[in-house]
């Protein structure tokens, strides 16, 4: 039996679907909601980018507000290509620093204090940090057994395995950075009457890659949808800056440079994405090896993972329950002005 290769399971008419999102972002802020507007955080990475060049071709550069939301351990990279997209969007970033409100809150002084409890020298002045899984194909399949890596000033790593405890609680720290920025973004949406646009794609949304009440509270995700490689094709066709584009995801929530391939999904985008969508139209473990030069095991290791992921994380996907009936459709696509 044939079946198709990763180049036509993740083909992409970027143009078509650029007019598909813009209709959808239309269809609800302005029909649906009535909102003048729209908000974006722009990190710096090639989702936000693509995002926002998408709401201010959907709403024009003077109905979009672009926010730049950095803490004390965001790279300076970030707001620099932060920037850069901004300027090729036509729209000028307002800058929130978050570093005392998450102060205040507790942020760093708890995930500080349950780093030491692994390393007790552990000095934010001096050290970075950041948290790993083990990555590859044949890594894909065993227990995501995280790691606390610590960075020296003479650029040394130190590693230790991390007990529930000290992750949970890492983690439950460094959730504040994603909810405190969402928490901006709807106060400058409040004041103008604005929705907030979101900018997870559908390997965040999908696996779990995304803070419960932070990033995941958008009104809305316009590349929920779309494959991580997808949402490259279509960063290129609306002219996000190559900067961006070949900048290394990164969630920027750790001191230490830390990519998303390292700390959650463990393969290279490209990889991992033909053999998610192979998988996903029921092609088989030996075909699809054959295809990306792997092992049957490894795509099958492969395979498991997501399965687990998305399995843990369907908590994080469900909104609040209750007994109303569910949401209504879209409105139907259309050309209303603001």
């Amino acid at each position: 039996m044939h079946y198709p290769d990763a180049a036509h399971r993740l083909a992409l008419d970027p143009a078509a679907e650029a007019d598909r999102i813009v209709a959808f972002l239309r269809g609800w802020v302005q029909r649906q909601w009535r909102r003048r507007g729209v908000v974006v955080g722009v990190s710096g990475g090639v989702d936000s980018a693509t995002v926002l060049l998408l709401c201010v071709r959907a709403f024009g550069a003077a109905r979009v507000t672009a926010l730049i939301l950095p803490d004390r351990d965001s790279s300076p990279d970030s707001e620099r290509l932060a920037r850069e997209v901004a300027a090729t969007a036509g729209v000028t970033p307002i800058r929130e620093d978050l570093t005392p409100a998450l102060t205040a809150l507790g942020c760093y002084a708890r995930r500080d204090a349950a780093v030491r409890r692994l390393y007790p020298a552990y000095d934010p002045a001096v050290h970075r940090m950041k948290i790993v899984l083990p990555s590859g194909p044949a890594q894909a399949s065993l227990l995501n057994l995280f790691r606390l890596v610590v960075v020296a000033p003479d650029g040394s790593e130190r590693r230790w395995r991390m007990p529930a405890d000290v992750y949970l609680e890492v983690v439950a720290a460094s959730n504040m950075k994603q909810r405190t920025r969402m928490l901006m973004l709807y106060h400058h949406a409040e004041r103008r009457n604005y929705a907030v646009v979101g900018t997870a794609n559908k390997n965040e949304h999908e696996q779990g890659f995304f803070v419960k009440h932070g990033d995941g509270a958008a009104d809305l995700q316009p590349l929920a949808h779309l494959y991580k490689s997808q949402v490259y094709r279509l960063a290129a066709y609306l002219g996000v800056p190559e900067a961006i584009r070949q900048r290394p995801p990164t969630s920027d929530t750790y001191s230490a440079e830390c990519t998303q391939e390292e700390f959650f999904f463990r393969l290279p985008f490209p990889l991992l994405d033909a053999i998610w969508s192979a998988r996903a139209l029921g092609v088989p473990a030996a075909a699809i090896a054959a295809e990306l030069g792997l092992s049957a095991g490894e795509v099958e290791r492969v395979d498991a993972d997501l399965a687990q992921k998305r399995r843990t994380t369907e908590y994080l996907r469900t909104p609040a329950l209750s007994l109303a009936p569910p949401p209504a459709e879209p409105p139907a696509a259309g050309h209303d002005t603001l």
